[in-house]
């Protein structure tokens, strides 16, 4: 034992006490070398904002146990949460969450008090180079001051990616909206009919697709030009975007043609809807149309049990058909 040893030079007791702490400054070094890679790796297979800080949550977990991690940028008015709790402790975390993110003060010390049973600490990013602000609660006991030193070097390694699946998701919201209109473009309709389908199929659960027209939007563009034609499209979208639900799919696929995907929606239920958008487009008063009237024709479709894509767009587009035919400005169903 170390306490038993004698030394002929005092000397020698010094070094070997300096050998100790040497020793242990290289293993913490090691052991926190080893947390960086394995933060590093987690972080390079994440590419938007939730996996990116899903990553850095479950990393943090087993060195900082906490029950819920929270970021907002309010520039680029981005939230996410991530939360361990169930029940009534789910529930309440996320309401301190969302109360503790509106807070507008000056962060030097990270720790915001208790509340309820839970400690809530609060990074702003600018010091990482980075933006936004980041909550951590923890159940029961504060975090440590070891612990904050871990997560403000961790937050050194997470700044750099989290810029750049911000960017990501920028660019992911050009790639994904028409860029007149601001709605999904048909690249995203396609991707997105596809898993609406499948979850229809195994679950039996009801989906409709309308197909949507503007009626003698060609002699609007021609007769008063591309730049009133791009406004009624533009109009077109507010409307429409104001009357759809946030779970149902609001696509421009080209020129003046919409689609609508309606989860969880009936045949009868979806041409309430469809009878509304008609009626709301048709009291539509745009000066710059003059005497030109605006409408929109409708064609639905409800998706049956094991009907193919192929089959469920065609039917609903020869009811768009239907309605054309019948006099526009009106909703057809097959």
């Amino acid at each position: 034992m170390l306490g038993t040893m004698t030394y002929d030079n005092p000397s020698q007791e010094i070094n070997l006490n300096s050998l100790v702490v040497e020793l242990e400054h290289y293993r913490r070094q090691s052991e926190w070398l080893g947390l960086v890679n394995d933060l590093h790796a987690r972080l390079s297979g994440a590419v938007d904002l939730p996996t990116m800080l899903e990553a850095f949550s479950v990393w943090l977990t087993p060195l900082v146990n906490h029950e819920l991690m929270a970021y907002e940028n309010q520039e680029r008015n981005r939230i996410h949460m991530l939360c361990s709790c169930h029940g009534p402790d789910r529930r309440q975390i996320i309401e301190i969450a969302k109360e503790s993110l509106k807070l507008q003060t000056n962060i030097e010390d990270s720790y915001c008090g208790l509340h309820g049973n839970f400690h809530l600490h609060r990074w702003s990013l600018d010091k990482f180079k980075a933006s936004g602000i980041l909550l951590v609660l923890k159940k029961d006991k504060k975090i440590s001051q070891y612990e904050e030193g871990l997560i403000n070097k961790g937050l050194e390694i997470l700044s750099e990616p989290l810029q750049r699946a911000l960017e990501y998701e920028d660019l992911y919201e050009q790639a994904s909206h028409d860029a007149l209109t601001g709605l999904l473009n048909r690249r995203v309709f396609e991707e997105r009919i596809t898993s609406i389908m499948a979850q229809s199929h195994r679950h039996g659960h009801p989906v409709t697709l309308a197909c949507l027209d503007l009626d003698k939007f060609k002699e609007i563009n021609d007769t008063h030009g591309h730049a009133v034609g791009d406004m009624v499209l533009q109009k077109m979208a507010r409307i429409m975007e104001g009357m759809v639900r946030s779970c149902d799919i609001l696509a421009r696929i080209g020129g003046d043609e919409f689609v609508i995907i309606l989860p969880e929606t009936k045949l009868a239920e979806a041409q309430f809807l469809a009878n509304r958008l008609c009626q709301a487009i048709e009291q539509v008063d745009l000066p710059a149309l003059g005497s030109s009237k605006l409408g929109i024709s409708i064609g639905l479709a409800e998706l049956e049990s094991g009907q193919s894509q192929e089959k469920w767009l065609q039917l609903a587009d020869e009811a768009l058909y239907q309605a054309k035919a019948a006099g526009r400005s009106q909703v057809c169903s097959l």
